[in-house]
């Protein structure tokens, strides 16, 4: 297992976990639409951007492309 931050919530998973899926297991939303409703992965293969997050302070990563590393930190906007 290795740990990562989503939020500032610390998340034990396993090292080929995405980073979406990380996200979805405390139940975090992941971005919030111009209207302010909850947005979420949607396409699963990095085109429709509804799963961006910051990570490790770059903005707009795609979460459902990338792979958790130990100690990473993951923030959504929602």
């Amino acid at each position: 297992m290795i740990a990562v931050t989503v939020n500032g919530q610390r998340v034990d998973v396993e090292p080929s976990t995405t980073v979406a899926a990380a996200v979805m297991r405390v139940q975090a939303g992941f971005r919030r639409s111009v209207a302010g409703e909850l947005r979420g992965p949607l396409c699963g293969m990095g085109i429709c951007m509804e799963c961006r997050v910051t990570l490790n302070g770059r903005p707009h990563e795609r979460s459902c492309q990338l792979l958790c590393a130990d100690g990473m930190d993951i923030a959504t906007d929602a």
